[in-house]
């Protein structure tokens, strides 16, 4: 076994574990805060535990196949097998777009002044929310039928094809002329979403330099330093959809190269797995950097800890 493929196990398996036990964690603990804590959840909790539980799906179904080829398995997936695993990723990293489009504008229309225009929306969010999840789950399960109707399993592990095919399976000959009208159609529903990413992120933070900006004429510094909640989550969910553009272009400059690249390209397919990847990875950790229920129960474990540490020490 060559060192570079140890590396790529290593990087592959760690890069799994981190994603699954972050996204995990997160969302147990937004269903404890949801059981237990219920008059502390927030509407925009239900919002980050689906955001959370669709990437950590798209995390285990994008790597799980490659860390199987980095260990030398030959025939991971069958028909029936590359048919699901694609199926679900493609199902979740579109869920995964669709919420985190959805959080931008929850928390655009959260924060809107109350001498706004557009206040009326605010009563309507409960409503909106959970329709727009609706439209979500039914227009990512009804576009991807498509991947269960042209994917099989290769026959020859070593066959690539031209451009970029996924390591187990590929998309067959006969309805591979359709492709550009399917990534058409994944292309504009995506465009759309982050159209509504961008327009409501720069609308947070027009009204968060408005803010600041107020602020400075507070006489107390104390006062001014304060941040309210809802300020917090918007810096949150601001620095989330930042990361989520930045990887979902680079993601996608990477498959486009591979789809119509002439050269034959077999480390592409891993480049793609992880660039994607990396999103629903660091999103939990960018969600607990400024999330009040993670700083409670950092706060509840340091607590036990003393008091632990007191009565064994302090008799």
């Amino acid at each position: 076994m060559s060192l570079s493929n140890t590396i790529l196990q290593g990087f592959l398996v760690s890069q799994l574990c981190v994603g699954v036990i972050g996204n995990s964690l997160l969302f147990m603990l937004y269903v404890y805060s949801f059981l237990v804590r219920s008059r502390f959840s927030r509407p925009i909790d239900h919002i980050f535990m689906h955001l959370v539980l669709v990437n950590m799906l798209t995390v285990i179904f994008a790597m799980i196949s490659y860390i199987m080829s980095s260990f030398g398995v030959r025939h991971f997936l069958d028909d029936a097998g590359c048919k699901a695993v694609l199926y679900v990723f493609r199902v979740t990293r579109g869920l995964s777009i669709c919420t985190t489009s959805i959080l931008s504008t929850f928390q655009a229309i959260t924060i809107i002044p109350s001498n706004s225009k557009w206040t009326w929306l605010k009563p309507k969010l409960s409503t909106w929310t959970c329709c727009s999840f609706l439209f979500a789950w039914l227009i990512n399960l009804l576009i991807y039928v498509h991947i269960i109707e042209t994917v099989v399993a290769k026959i020859n592990y070593t066959d690539v094809g031209d451009g970029y095919y996924h390591v187990f399976c590929k998309i067959r000959l006969t309805v591979f002329r359709t492709k550009e009208l399917f990534l058409s159609v994944i292309i504009t529903g995506d465009a759309l979403f982050m159209t509504i990413m961008m327009l409501t992120s720069f609308y947070m933070v027009t009204l968060l330099y408005k803010h600041r900006k107020g602020a400075q004429y507070l006489r107390s510094q104390s006062l001014s330093s304060q941040q309210s909640p809802e300020l917090r989550a918007t810096h949150s969910i601001l620095l989330l959809v930042s990361c989520f553009v930045i990887f979902y272009w680079l993601n996608n400059f990477i498959t486009l190269y591979g789809l119509y690249s002439h050269e034959t390209i077999p480390t592409l397919g891993v480049i793609i797995v992880i660039v994607s990847s990396f999103y629903p990875t660091l999103c939990p950790f960018l969600l607990m950097s400024n999330n009040k229920i993670i700083l409670q129960f950092i706060s509840s474990l340091s607590v036990l800890r003393i008091t632990c540490f007191q009565r064994a020490f302090g008799g």
